[in-house]
C-alpha cells in the first residue's frame, strides 16, 4: 500500500517549479550560487523520471516452459463440448505438455473421448455452492493434497465468472493460476492472471478467448464429438439400429435436464409427423433411459410409426446413433452440441435459455427457434425443411 504525502505523490501534484523553490530555499544562501546548476540538472532528472511511464507489469504467456497443466471445469455435456475449441488451442500452444482434467466424475469418458488433447483426467468432489452434484466433503481434503502433489505448473479455471472456482483452483498449488473474474482489471501477478468474465457472446468463442488471451494463437471455434469403435460396437448390441440405412430418419430428441428447458410432446409429435410424411423419412426417438417418459408421451401423440430409443445407452452409442440421421429436432440441451461436433444439421427449440450464448456456431448447418409458449411449429417446420431440401441434401 503507497502512503500518502510520499515525494513521488507531492512530485506529481505540484508543478515543478514550485518544488525547486519550495527545495531551493532551504539551501543556505552562501551554497545557493555554488551549488545552484548542480541543484536544477538534479531536480530535471527527477522530474524525467517521474514523468517517464512505469513499466507494464510482464505478462504470462503459455512457453514450452510449462510441463504441467489442469483445467477446471466441472460441468455436464453440453458445457464441456463447448470448451473443446479451449482444449485444441491449449494442445496446439502446448503440443508436449501433460494437460489434465479436473471435472464431473461422469467426464472421465469426456477425457477418454478427448485424449488427444488431455491427458489424465481428475474427479472433482463438489462444492456446496455448486449444485451440479453433491458436495462430497469427506473426499475434498485428499483431493486437494493430490492436486498438490501434482505440481501443476499452470492451472486454468475455465469453468464460470469465478467468483467461487478461482479460489477452489488457488489451493491446488500450481505455480501460475489463470482464469476469468467478475471483478478483473486484467493485471497480472507473479502468479496469477484473472481477465474480466464476457457478459456477451457464444459460449464457445467466450472459452477460447480465455486461452487466447494467455497467449495461443488457434482460433478455430468448431466443436468435434469423435466417434470411437466402442461406440459402434455398443450400439450395434443394443439392436436399435437395425435396418435404420444412413440417411434415412430423422432424430427427435424431446427430454432434456430440466424440465422448464423441453418443448410440449404434442408440438414434437407434430413435427415427427410432418417430416416423415413429406421427406418418407422415419422418425427416431432418442433420449436417456430418464427421458423415456418424454421419447413415450411423443410416440402417443403421432399417427405415424417412431422408433423408441429411449435407454440407458452411453453418450458415445446415442451419438453414433444420430450420426446416420438426416436431421435432429431437439431441445437446447446437450444434444445440440453433439449434433454440431458431429456436423449434424439441426433445428434447437429454446425456451428460456441465452440464445445467443448457447445456440450453436454454424448457422448454415444449424437452426434456432426461440418458443417458451409452444406456439411456433411452423417456424420449426420451416427451418427443417430449408436443412433437408437445403446443400448438402442428395435425395
Amino acid at each position: 500500500m503507497r502512503e500518502n504525502g510520499t515525494i513521488g505523490d507531492t512530485a506529481r501534484s505540484h508543478s515543478p517549479k514550485l518544488l525547486c523553490s519550495f527545495l531551493f530555499a532551504a539551501i543556505p544562501c552562501r551554497a545557493q550560487v555554488r551549488c545552484f546548476g548542480s541543484f536544477i540538472r538534479t531536480m530535471d532528472k527527477i522530474r524525467c523520471r517521474l514523468r517517464r511511464p512505469r513499466a507494464a507489469r510482464r505478462s504470462f504467456r503459455l512457453n514450452q516452459g510449462i510441463r504441467r497443466v489442469v483445467v477446471f471445469r466441472a460441468l455436464q455435456v453440453g458445457d464441456m463440448l463447448c470448451a473443446v475449441p479451449a482444449f485444441r488451442a491449449l494442445r496446439v500452444a502446448l503440443p508436449q505438455a501433460h494437460i489434465a482434467l479436473v471435472g464431473l466424475p461422469w467426464a472421465a469418458q469426456f477425457a477418454h473421448r478427448f485424449g488427444h488433447y488431455l491427458d489424465a483426467f481428475h474427479a472433482f468432489p463438489g462444492h456446496p455452492l455448486f449444485p451440479e452434484q453433491p458436495f462430497r466433503a469427506e473426499e475434498d481434503e485428499a483431493f486437494r493434497q493430490a492436486m498438490r502433489a501434482e505440481h501443476f505448473d499452470l492451472a486454468i479455471q475455465l469453468h464460470g465468472s469465478g467468483e467461487v472456482s478461482n479460489g477452489i483452483v488457488l489451493q491446488w498449488g500450481a505455480r501460475h493460476c489463470a482464469g476469468y473474474a467478475a471483478q478483473a482489471s486484467g493485471e497480472q501477478g507473479e502468479a496469477q492472471s484473472w481477465f474480466s468474465y464476457p457478459q456477451q457472446g457464444p459460449e464457445p468463442v467466450r472459452l477460447l478467448s480465455l486461452v487466447n488471451l494467455l497467449g495461443a494463437s488457434e482460433k478455430e471455434d468448431h466443436l468435434e464429438f469423435p466417434l470411437h469403435p466402442p461406440d459402434w460396437a455398443e450400439l450395434q448390441r443394443s439392436g436399435l439400429a437395425a435396418g435404420l440405412a444412413p440417411g434415412s430418419y430423422v432424430c427427435v430428441h424431446p427430454g432434456a435436464r430440466f424440465r422448464d428447458k423441453c418443448w410440449p410432446p404434442e408440438r414434437f409429435a407434430q413435427v415427427a409427423d410432418t417430416l416423415c410424411e413429406e421427406f418418407n423419412l422415419r422418425v427416431v426417438l432418442t433420449g436417456s433411459a430418464k427421458e423415456a417418459e418424454r421419447t413415450r408421451a411423443v410416440a402417443s401423440r403421432m399417427r405415424m410409426p417412431a422408433i423408441d430409443t429411449a435407454s440407458p445407452l452411453s453418450i458415445g452409442a446415442m451419438a453414433a446413433l444420430m450420426s446416420g440421421a438426416r436431421l435432429l429436432i431437439c431441445n437446447d440441451t446437450g444434444v445440440s452440441h453433439i449434433a454440431a461436433g458431429l456436423q449434424l444439421k439441426s433445428v434447437v427449440i429454446f425456451n428460456q435459455a441465452d440464445m445467443a450464448r448457447w445456440a450453436p456456431l454454424d448457422r448454415r448447418l444449424h437452426r434456432c427457434v426461440h418458443d417458451p409458449g409452444g406456439e411456433r411449429v411452423d417456424d420449426v417446420l420451416q427451418q427443417a425443411r430449408q436443412l433437408l431440401t437445403g446443400p448438402g441434401y442428395c435425395g
